[in-house]
């Protein structure tokens, strides 16, 4: 009794096995029949403005010279001989260090990097709930030119800088006078190219007004990465 009733559980079990293979054969044939799912991808619709910005306090340029550059370079390349030489201070060269501060295109006139006017509307998107990793993608600022000694994409600034003298802090921790171009009264166009889908131009006006309050731009500014600012690079936008 015991061996008729192994051999009917087996060939249950083969019945079983049979009919599973059946219906996998059968879902992979339809699977096959079926057409694959259809894709739609819309090619960018990216639409452009020139938007009048004018500060409504002064801005602080703060590019590093090509001289501060050479600096930095041959002490790296040095090693740490450098560190272990004393080396007599060279005499500062104040006026050196304010044209050197100054982003001067190949046209020869003032700039400041796109960056900063799009880091800042990126930003600026915290206030109004608006994902960050979004704006990145959406956003974008055309160059008016390009830095003469380093090529940074520039946006043309209108004004004329005059030497600005204060102490700051250095990356060290000690402090040092400071000499950096400042423009009292200053104003630019800004190109700004963005993605039409997600974003309207009411939108974008909007987004630079509230990078003007509450980011600004240049050295500083509300928004500066180690400090609260100090009144400086804020602007307004006055229209298309």
């Amino acid at each position: 009794m015991n061996k008729q009733f192994r051999k009917d559980e087996i060939k249950a079990q083969a019945t079983t096995t049979k009919t599973e293979k059946q219906t996998l054969m059968t879902t992979a044939a339809a699977l096959m029949a079926k057409p694959p799912a259809t894709i739609q991808i819309k090619p960018p619709k990216f639409q452009k403005a020139k938007i009048r910005i004018r500060g409504d306090v002064p801005m602080l340029s703060n590019a590093m010279s090509s001289e501060a550059r050479a600096k930095m370079k041959a002490s790296q390349e040095e090693g740490t001989r450098a560190r272990k030489m004393k080396r007599s201070r060279d005499p500062k060269d104040f006026h050196a260090q304010f044209r050197g501060s100054l982003h001067i295109s190949r046209e020869g006139w003032y700039g400041l990097p796109c960056s900063s006017f799009r880091n800042a509307m990126i930003d600026a998107c915290r206030t109004v709930d608006f994902a960050m990793t979004r704006a990145k993608y959406f956003i974008f600022v055309e160059a008016d030119g390009y830095d003469a000694n380093d090529g940074t994409p520039l946006v043309k600034i209108n004004g004329e800088p005059v030497p600005d003298e204060r102490i700051g802090k250095l990356a060290s921790g000690a402090s040092d006078i400071l000499v950096r171009g400042r423009f009292d009264e200053w104003w630019a166009d800004v190109t700004i190219k963005w993605d039409a889908d997600s974003l309207s131009a009411n939108d974008i006006v909007n987004l630079l007004a509230r990078a003007g309050v509450h980011c600004g731009v240049g050295a500083g500014r509300p928004n500066s990465k180690n400090s609260a600012g100090i009144g400086m690079g804020t602007f307004m936008v006055e229209g298309l």
